[in-house]
């Protein structure tokens, strides 16, 4: 879901909306194909400055999640792809770590380390 950055996160704002945005395409909530909002529905999304907006759609862009068409808007590419089992297999991981009370920090930490040792 798209919503107003956290201004207090520490987080750049242009990070998040990236994040944010990545998040419901891999998801399948963005739909391949698509147009995103405005440009200016995304500042008002997001409220945040326009040239925050542009940087994180040519983050985006360059990334390979989206493309422009000039004068048009932008729009999620159509060879994005995240088998959904995938993301299944993580929500049910996620569901069973929550269930034995370990917190967001410290799934992260251990993410962390098995990614960089497994």
């Amino acid at each position: 879901m798209l919503r107003k950055v956290d201004k207090h996160s520490g987080i750049p704002a242009y990070v998040q909306i990236v994040n944010m945005i990545k998040s419901e395409i891999l998801l399948g909530n963005l739909q391949k194909g698509a147009q995103l909002p405005t440009v200016r529905d995304l500042q008002n999304i997001f409220d945040v400055n326009i040239n925050t907006v542009l940087k994180a759609l040519e983050k985006l862009k360059a990334e390979g999640y989206i493309e422009a068409e000039q004068g048009v808007g932008y729009f999620i590419k159509k060879d994005i792809y995240l088998d959904q089992k995938i993301v299944e297999t993580v929500r049910e991981c996620v569901l069973k770590l929550k269930n034995h009370g370990i917190d967001f920090y410290t799934v992260m930490l251990i993410f962390e380390e098995v990614w960089k040792n497994g």
